[in-house]
């Protein structure tokens, strides 16, 4: 195109396209223009896309390792709030036993999924979580992201028909739908190295960037040259928090979930670490959600005395402050978890509606 063609096919300025192309412009793009000029090289041909790519891209691109196979383990939580007498009946049930816990009651039963392995967790306080686990393969980042977004819409349904079939046959009044699924990844044969590995767990941690979410019927991966970029340039935004170890460690949390890899399997976080943080706070997270519904149906929340603003109390200091034998890599962990999930806030939110309700009906002083 000339360069007016350009600039009228993305809106801008020809004064702005004359400056790209005598290389005076040496700062990155806004973000809007980005995003147009993102659209146009997706709409691109292909082999006009391999042309920029190779035109466009700094030597090390060459050897970036998009479409070299990989394996990851995905984790998913999938919570559900089903009442403090629903939680006891089904923890009575043959097949669920006890699990060790620090601070709450836990039972556990595997759950029979076609294409992973699922535990539920069932705790005393009325929260299912549902923990299914997949080993996965793919050559390249966006087909795991487009494989999350597609099956997420499979994952709730199912979870939901777990859940009713544990509570068979009266589920309780109290019993709510899962809403959502929390992704986790640990990485177990990488396809990355150096800096590369560092962004692609970056990429999973985040991976709306790598789909198209409103291609249909289901989100489509983008082109191979956009995860090059990516993986050549770098990627980073400030909702993601790091909490790896150099030396023995990459881990990175968002609000769309975890991914971690041990680069020294010895000294890193075991995945049962990262597996019981999540629940935990999941489990809160569904909890809170419970309370947060009730007082926007316009009601006053009403939760068992055992589980009250006191219960949230402790919870918000077991999870937020340090325990004495717990390494660094657990405290980075669990605070980018927490910060992420915005647990924190829903927990003070929860603990002071059911204080009120509890002052004004006279349990305690107001």
């Amino acid at each position: 195109m000339s360069i007016r063609d350009f600039a009228e096919d993305l809106g801008v300025s020809e004064r702005t396209v004359s400056k790209w192309e005598a290389g005076r412009d040496t700062v990155r793009p806004r973000p809007e223009m980005q995003a147009a000029l993102d659209t146009a090289l997706s709409r691109a041909a292909g082999e006009v896309a391999d042309r920029f790519v190779a035109a466009t891209s700094r030597t090390d691109l060459d050897d970036s390792r998009v479409g070299a196979r990989y394996q990851v383990q995905s984790h998913k939580f999938i919570p559900a709030h089903v009442g403090v007498s629903a939680a006891a009946k089904l923890a009575a049930q043959d097949g669920f036993h006890p699990r060790p816990h620090e601070w709450l009651e836990v039972s556990i039963a595997e759950v029979p999924h076609a294409e992973g392995t699922c535990t539920a967790h069932v705790f005393t306080c009325g929260v299912v979580v549902l923990h299914l686990r997949q080993e996965l393969h793919f050559r390249t980042l966006a087909s795991l992201a487009a494989w999350r977004y597609a099956s997420y819409e499979q994952d709730l349904p199912w979870a939901a028909d777990q859940v009713a079939r544990l509570l068979s046959p009266a589920p309780s009044s109290d019993h709510a739908a899962p809403e959502y699924v929390l992704s986790m990844y640990v990485l177990q044969e990488p396809a990355w190295t150096g800096a590369e590995l560092e962004t692609a767990l970056r990429l999973m941690s985040l991976p709306s960037v790598l789909v198209n979410r409103r291609a249909h019927p289901s989100p489509k991966p983008v082109s191979d040259h956009v995860e090059r970029r990516f993986l050549a340039q770098g990627f980073d935004q400030p909702s993601i928090q790091s909490f790896g170890v150099r030396g023995l460690s990459v881990g990175y949390a968002s609000w769309a979930g975890l991914a971690y890899y041990g680069l020294s399997p010895q000294q890193a976080l075991v995945i049962d670490d990262l597996v019981s943080c999540e629940v935990d706070v999941q489990m809160l997270w569904a909890y809170c959600r419970h309370i947060q519904r009730q007082v926007e149906d316009g009601r006053d929340p009403s939760m068992p005395p055992e589980f009250g603003w006191r219960f949230l109390r402790a919870a918000h200091s077991r999870l937020t402050t340090a325990r004495a034998r717990e390494t660094s890599q657990h405290c980075m962990m669990r605070e980018a978890a927490l910060s992420t999930s915005g647990l924190p806030e829903r927990l003070m939110q929860a603990q002071a509606a059911l204080h009120e309700t509890a002052a004004l009906s006279g349990r305690v002083d107001a």
